[in-house]
């Protein structure tokens, strides 16, 4: 696996723990909004800062566009 792919995957399972998530409900939430590629193409800037900038990011790229479920919203359907 590629260094990219191998952070792709941490990131994901640690948003998905700060959002109080489950990962794959996550992934099919970032596949639908077509957020994948911009997370991989981020990576240069994601893997050498606090992974709470990451977190930050992608939160403003979602919220920017208004296209993000309220569960995802506002921190997971259990909150």
């Amino acid at each position: 696996m590629s260094k990219e792919i191998d952070f792709f995957l941490y990131l994901l399972e640690k948003y998905a723990e700060y959002k109080n998530e489950n990962t794959y409900s996550l992934l099919e939430e970032w596949e639908r909004l077509n957020l994948i590629d911009y997370i991989m193409q981020m990576y240069p800037m994601y893997h050498t800062e606090r992974i709470e900038n990451a977190f930050a990011d992608i939160d403003r790229v979602v919220f920017k566009d208004g296209s993000l479920s309220k569960a995802f919203a506002f921190g997971g359907e259990n909150r």
